[in-house]
């Protein structure tokens, strides 16, 4: 996987995301639904950017990025995915895996630290 592909891809649908839930979900979802969603954009367009900055690193051949680069992606589909299903009234136990995503997006600035350790 490209992180750098994979950075571009979550950002512009980020940018959608955040565009849809302002403009024609606003009036469709309760507050608290929408403060869900909004909290999915938000975590989708941060980490959208650090996968930018991995996948730099990775052209640059300045480390071992990899890991970085799985978790980052991974976690943003399962954390903010699952905030976007809840928002809409998924299943109640999405609110049980969405820390796996979470912790995964942990993961991923903790596996940053430690290979950037030594640059």
């Amino acid at each position: 996987m490209n992180p750098l592909v994979a950075g571009g891809v979550l950002g512009a649908l980020g940018v959608a995301a955040g565009a849809f839930g302002a403009h024609l979900l606003k009036d469709r979802l309760s507050p608290d639904r929408l403060d869900i969603w909004e909290v999915a954009v938000r975590y989708q367009l941060v980490h959208a950017l650090a996968l930018l900055a991995v996948g730099i690193l990775v052209r640059m051949d300045v480390g071992e990025f990899r890991a970085s680069t799985h978790l980052f992606l991974w976690g943003t589909v399962v954390f903010s995915g699952t905030l976007y299903a809840l928002s809409f009234g998924g299943p109640s136990w999405l609110g049980a895996v969405t820390p796996i995503g979470g912790l995964a997006l942990i993961g991923g600035w903790v596996m940053l630290a430690v290979s950037a350790r030594g640059l």
